[in-house]
């Protein structure tokens, strides 16, 4: 895959991690629309949502888990762009975060406890990671 100016690890995993969230949203649009409806879905929503099914339920959440942690790793993986620095430790860190995050979505829609804690605390271990790297005397 040609990622054009994308030529550090850190940009290369901020891009896949955009390409991820579009996929945990469509995800958790399809479970809503398949729970909720069309009508529901394109309506005005002043009613309560009808419930969405344990899996539904899990991958909205999942969804939601990834934008809260998401903004500080793009804000951290583009201050190291912006600076220009771009070590081993934030390279490890972005991938981390990526991989973390991939995994996590399948391990909490299956409802799996304490690896779902895990992989998020991974997430936040790579972002630390990528800070560390832009400032190492951190």
């Amino acid at each position: 895959m040609d990622f054009g100016d994308f030529n550090t690890v850190e940009m290369r995993m901020l891009w896949l991690s955009i390409a991820l969230g579009l996929v945990q949203l469509l995800l958790a649009v399809l479970f809503s629309l398949g729970a909720r409806g069309l009508p529901w879905g394109a309506g005005a929503r002043d009613e309560p949502a009808p419930p969405l099914s344990k899996i539904g339920g899990r991958v909205e959440r999942a969804f939601k888990n990834f934008l809260e942690t998401f903004v500080f790793f793009a804000a951290a993986v583009l201050m190291a762009n912006a600076m220009g620095k771009h070590t081993a430790m934030s390279a490890l860190g972005a991938e981390i975060f990526f991989w973390s995050r991939v995994a996590y979505v399948p391990v909490y829609a299956a409802g799996i406890p304490f690896v779902r804690t895990v992989l998020w605390i991974a997430s936040l271990v790579g972002i630390g990671m990528v800070l560390r790297g832009i400032f190492p005397g951190m």
